[in-house]
């Protein structure tokens, strides 16, 4: 799919995912069937997704931590792409550096890093070694609820 200037700025208008079709529109010129074209069609080819989105240090319990990865074979893909499928993965990326794969993990009551790695990442073979980042404070960290 090609993204022209006209889907990023509707992305733009999007971080207000309540706004209206018909205001993103008349901001940008165009008409709300456009809008709303392009919208569906940036959602059908998994370009863009809305939903609502939260603090974790708001909810009583809840918290991110970010977890490197070093794997024992070089399969980064395949071994992401599992790994994000884990309970409380709130997302998981190949990088470059002294880690394979970088992921970021959302922990409530009840499930925290011990469960995470006791239960999830347990199932994952070819996991040389784990460092865990704790965060303790965040500015402009929103996730979704994924628990």
């Amino acid at each position: 799919m090609k993204i022209d200037d006209v889907n990023i700025e509707i992305i733009k208008e999007l971080r207000n995912g309540r706004q209206s079709f018909k205001k993103i529109a008349d901001k940008l010129g165009i008409t709300e069937n456009t809008v709303r074209t392009r919208v569906n069609k940036l959602r059908e080819e998994g370009v863009l997704d809305i939903c609502g989105l939260f603090d974790p240090a708001c909810l009583p319990g809840h918290q991110s931590v970010i977890i490197g990865i070093k794997l024992s074979a070089a399969n980064l893909v395949e071994k992401g792409e599992e790994i994000s499928k884990l309970m409380g993965v709130i997302s998981a990326s190949v990088v470059t550096g002294r880690y394979d794969l970088i992921i970021q993990v959302l922990f409530k009551p009840g499930f925290g890093l011990l469960e995470f790695y006791t239960n999830e990442i347990s199932k994952v073979q070819g996991i040389n070694t784990v460092e865990t980042f704790v965060i303790y404070k965040a500015y402009n960290l929103k996730v979704p609820y994924v628990l």
